[in-house]
């Protein structure tokens, strides 16, 4: 806080002080927080569900695939782009419903762990079917060269 006094020539107010705040630090202060929150965040989006991938030698890049991802994770949790859905039938079909009204094609991506079972698969496909999917991929990962 910055303090100022008047002078004899500033007018009436001879000697008196008068209380200022300086906005500026904590102007910078929301600043920085507001750059620090972006930025978390945008990592925090980033990390989702770590899904251990089967390997393809045949796989297609993600570029190439443009539908709803639906995660299987180990411990049987669903997931619908990113967002957790409950295990109900209903559930899992409202969420792809909305989602496919969002993705150019109904393609279903279907990501699952390498210990996921594939009864849970199948289900997890019948009931998306039923929500309106066409078309099915099978997400993997690459192959590394010399396998």
């Amino acid at each position: 806080m910055a303090l100022k006094t008047w002078g004899r020539d500033e007018g009436d107010l001879e000697g008196a002080i008068v209380a200022e705040i300086n906005i500026t630090p904590l102007t910078d202060i929301f600043l920085v927080l507001l750059i620090i929150f972006m930025v978390t965040s945008s990592v925090m989006a980033q990390l989702g569900v770590n899904v251990n991938l089967p390997q393809a030698s045949q796989a297609l890049s993600e570029a190439q695939a443009d539908g709803v991802i639906v995660t299987l994770t180990p411990s049987g949790a669903l997931l619908v782009n990113q967002q957790k859905v409950d295990q109900g039938q209903k559930t899992l079909e409202d969420a792809l419903k909305i989602a496919f009204q969002q993705a150019p094609s109904r393609l279903v991506i279907l990501e699952g762990d390498r210990q996921t079972l594939l009864g849970s698969a199948i289900r997890t496909m019948d009931r998306a079917r039923a929500a309106g999917a066409e078309k099915f991929a099978i997400a993997t990962n690459p192959e590394a060269q010399g396998q």
